[in-house]
């Protein structure tokens, strides 16, 4: 089979990621919006499509349980959830990053209760922030298909083994139809080798896993690991330059649009950075100065490439899709605040919190974002966040 060009949802198109990486083992359990990804792979399973084990559990915590055992024994391992089924599974991603064990794991990512919401916002991404996963955000269906594959890739080099999540949009993208680039099974198999994990569980030679540390040595672990996940950005720089020599399209921690003597930035992660697009297009063509900042790597957090993005800029406006309860803004305009916080040249950060529990914001509010943003950035004040789109 050649690259193909086809019109899919995109939750299916990540089971045929996860067929064309030849995973060997999927455990996991059904939640909205992830529920066609496992389907699919189940039945791709059921088939004889795709050579793998299947495990049904009875929970997500069950789910990333038993991906740790079949990661353990040197199986390449995958799975999927979103919202709170990712905060069920939460303290066992804890024991996966520790355990050094590279499951890949898409996140259709939800809004967490309560109330009840089964649409996306980013507040189950923020809630698992600091597990110690590698973090990627995906803005499309084709960003989402080739870094399923660039996930194994990162998670499973011997100088990273770490897990790695891939957050997508819940509804937004899950089931959207849209046009994907599928590559032949060969070309993934010269990209993707095969995975050799090099420390597998074996029964001749018992070992003890992720066991108790006293005081002495439990700081010296989480330094290691710590360094760890920092110096696996350079391998997921690599992995990414080596994918777009593969297949033609290249992805960087940080990505501008229309940035060229942009005096404004909007900073948006995700599925909604599409959007804004379209706002940046009409006041680019007003002659308004402003560009659009587009976030990729959430861990490790790319400082440089951040500092980089918006050193000429005045003004910065950061939206955040979930809450920080209690804090002085949003917890990506937090992040990105610190990381600047020491520059002699920074730009005026502004905090706005929208698109909670799956509420829209079209290109016109994105205008109104901006426009807001830069009126507040001329007051002098800078700590307090604003909520777009409350009924009063």
């Amino acid at each position: 089979m050649t690259t193909q060009r086809i019109g899919i949802e995109v939750s299916r198109a990540i089971a045929i990621a996860a067929k064309l990486a030849n995973v060997d083992v999927v455990s996991a359990y059904p939640i909205t919006p992830q529920t066609h990804i496992v389907e699919d792979i189940a039945e791709l399973v059921a088939d004889g499509e795709l050579d793998a084990a299947y495990i049904p559990v009875e929970s997500e915590h069950s789910a990333m349980s038993a991906c740790l055992g079949a990661s353990a024994v040197g199986a390449r391992t995958f799975t999927a959830t979103a919202g709170q089924g990712l905060e069920l599974m939460h303290e066992v991603l804890y024991i996966a990053s520790s355990m050094r064990l590279p499951v890949v794991m898409t996140v259709a990512n939800r809004a967490l209760s309560a109330p009840l919401s089964i649409w996306c916002d980013h507040s189950d991404v923020m809630a698992v922030r600091d597990t110690g996963w590698i973090q990627i955000f995906a803005a499309n269906g084709q960003e989402t298909f080739d870094n399923v594959l660039c996930a194994f890739r990162i998670a499973e080099d011997q100088r990273v083994l770490l897990p790695v999540m891939i957050h997508l949009d819940g509804f937004y993208l899950t089931h959207m139809v849209e046009p994907i680039y599928v590559p032949e099974q060969s070309k993934v198999d010269k990209f993707l080798p095969p995975y050799e994990y090099p420390l597998p569980l074996d029964p001749n030679k018992p070992i003890t896993m992720g066991a108790f540390a006293p005081p002495n040595i439990y700081t010296e672990t989480k330094k290691a690991q710590q360094a760890n996940l920092t110096a696996a950005k350079e391998v997921i720089l690599q992995c990414w330059r080596e994918f777009g020599n593969f297949f033609g399209r290249y992805y960087s921690p940080v990505e501008g649009y229309r940035c060229e003597k942009a005096k404004v930035l909007l900073l948006v992660m995700g599925s909604l950075s599409e959007t804004a697009m379209s706002a940046i297009d009409t006041l680019r063509d007003e002659g308004k100065e402003v560009g659009l900042i587009k976030l990729r790597l959430w861990r490790p957090f790319p400082f440089d490439e951040i500092r980089r993005a918006v050193r000429d800029a005045e003004v910065l406006i950061i939206l955040d899709r979930a809450l920080s309860f209690g804090g002085p803004a949003g917890p990506v305009c937090s992040e990105i605040r610190s990381a600047l916080y020491n520059e002699d040249k920074k730009p005026k950060v502004i905090s706005f919190v929208g698109g909670l529990g799956g509420r829209d914001i079209s290109p016109d509010g994105f205008k109104e974002i901006i426009n807001r943003g830069i009126e507040i950035s001329q007051t002098g004040s800078e700590q307090e966040f604003e909520m777009f789109g409350v009924r009063e």
